[in-house]
């Protein structure tokens, strides 16, 4: 049943891939699906592209465990502030200057908005080096699983999930990953509120569940009783950065904010907002929720011996077949989301944003496509290589640089973005501040982890960190910078005043 129930959803993705062939003949096609996916599928794709393995074996395991029940409040976060003021803030306002500057990814809209070659191609080689480890640790997680459900060998499960996302992204481009994650989206609805009913169960229900939580003490965490069951657990301040860098910084990731710029209309922002929002509080709340009773299998756990990555599959290795079998697709169908928004955003800044700037200025769309497909083979193909030796062998430096990928795009480009959409004060030099501050900071966490003060040792907090400062940085260096050319931004800002005209149940009018 699990091997049949795999094949039918592998056969699925890729009849959808070929299927979309027809809307990937050109770049904007190619990258953007003609910027007209509509709510539903741009808001799935949102969230697919939010949550993947990393979260739903990683992270939830790691933060239940840390945090207990509280860890739910970084679901709730990922809800409120990485999806519902992500849409809000920068959903409307990306859409309408990225397709008025002409531009399909995010180093290409920096190029645009502030005339700045240099620019433009300084944030397409952060996201080429960020985003490959960053891509790699999709597959992480997937092991345990994998080896739980079929016995099979890790490397398997790496070079099937690569060929297979490869397939489909190459073949249909952005709509094929749209229609895609649609899919896989509800598969994830459906398996988190199967599972989370399914282990709450198998301890007695939700009461007794938290009941027995409180029970738990941990004396080298806290000394204070029914902590793991409390409202902010053992350690707040701690939490407080996790729901920073895992919610905030969607604002600042390329494959996220691309997301915006494919919007077919206003309706389908406002319904977007609302879908993402509550796919979001579904899945990562989900996630969390479940990871903070993640104590209650403290017999069957050795964290010592294997990781925070080996608390979910434990909590789940007692569910029937069918509920395990439908666990191995939703997390398949989480990482693969991700893969192919990762890829897509990879392959599209490499060719359009460095290639053809530097290399290749007369390539045209027929070539930049091919090239587009060439390279998402090539970021998969190191994905997959990177996930084998870690795999392999006990190399760590690969794990400590897929935690700090997060932290550098968001800490380098959430604020630059976010203000040049608001402000026509922000200046070349405050991006430029901003590009080298968080890519930085958080390689130097990487080789000179021992001297930052304690609290920044964490990748999760400095990442958080870099985010909070950049906010400071721009504003603060754009005031001591020279000013941006008047002409240059009253024409990127004029698409904000360009007239529309809008049905009666939308506008009231005179």
């Amino acid at each position: 049943m699990k091997l049949i129930l795999l094949i039918i959803y592998f056969a699925v993705l890729i009849g959808i891939g070929l299927y979309c062939r027809k809307h990937a003949t050109d770049v904007n096609g190619f990258v953007l699906g003609g910027r007209s996916v509509g709510p539903w599928l741009t808001a799935f794709a949102y969230g697919t592209s939010y949550f993947s393995a990393v979260v739903f074996v990683g992270y939830a395991g790691q933060f239940g465990w840390r945090y207990g029940i509280a860890a739910t409040w970084a679901g709730i976060g990922n809800a409120i502030i990485g999806s519902l003021l992500a849409w809000v803030v920068l959903g409307r306002r990306t859409r309408i200057m990225t397709q008025h500057l002409d531009s399909a990814t995010m180093p290409q809209f920096f190029g645009q908005r502030f005339g700045s070659k240099p620019l433009k191609i300084g944030a397409s080689v952060i996201i080429f080096i960020f985003l490959i480890p960053y891509t790699a640790s999709l597959y992480n997680g997937l092991s345990r699983l994998f080896g739980m459900a079929f016995n099979i060998d890790y490397s398997v499960c790496i070079i099937l999930m690569a060929v297979l996302t490869a397939v489909y992204v190459i073949a249909g481009g952005y709509m094929a990953t749209a229609i895609n994650d649609f899919i896989q989206g509800i598969i994830m609805l459906v398996g988190i509120a199967a599972v989370i009913a399914a282990v709450i169960s198998s301890k007695g229900g939700f009461m007794a569940a938290l009941d027995g939580l409180a029970q738990v003490t941990d004396e080298t965490v806290a000394s204070t009783p029914g902590v793991f069951a409390s409202f902010f657990g053992p350690d707040p301040l701690n939490l407080l950065f996790v729901v920073i860098l895992t919610s905030l910084g969607t604002w600042g990731l390329p494959q996220m904010v691309q997301k915006f710029y494919a919007i077919k209309d206003e309706q389908s922002i406002k319904k977007g907002t609302i879908i993402s929002t509550l796919f979001a509080l579904v899945v990562s709340g989900g996630c969390y929720f479940l990871g903070g009773f993640g104590r209650l299998f403290s017999d069957q756990i050795d964290i010592a011996a294997n990781g925070f990555d080996s608390v979910i599959p434990t909590m789940l290795s007692g569910l029937s077949p069918i509920l395990i079998a439908l666990v191995v697709i939703l997390v398949l169908s989480a990482s693969m989301s991700t893969l192919s928004s990762l890829v897509m955003a990879s392959s599209s800044t490499l060719t359009i944003d460095f290639l053809k700037e530097l290399f290749f200025q007369k390539m045209n769309e027929k070539k930049q496509v091919l090239c587009m497909r060439f390279l998402i083979v090539v970021f998969i193909a190191i994905s997959s290589i990177l996930a084998l030796i870690q795999y392999k062998s006990s190399v760590t430096f690969i794990a400590q640089l897929m935690g700090v990928s997060w932290g550098a795009l968001a800490g380098a480009f959430l604020a630059p973005f976010m203000y040049a959409l608001y402000a026509k004060w922000v200046t070349k030099a405050a991006c430029w501040a901003s590009f080298v501050f968080g890519s930085v900071l958080m390689l130097a966490n990487i080789f000179f982890k021992e001297s930052f003060p304690v609290i920044m040792q964490s990748p999760i907090n400095c990442g958080a960190i870099a985010m909070l400062a950049g906010l400071v940085i721009v504003p603060v260096v754009s005031i001591f910078t020279p000013k941006p050319d008047k002409k240059l931004v009253d024409d990127s800002f004029a698409c904000y005043e360009e007239k529309t005209e809008v049905s009666r149940k939308t506008a009231l009018g005179r």
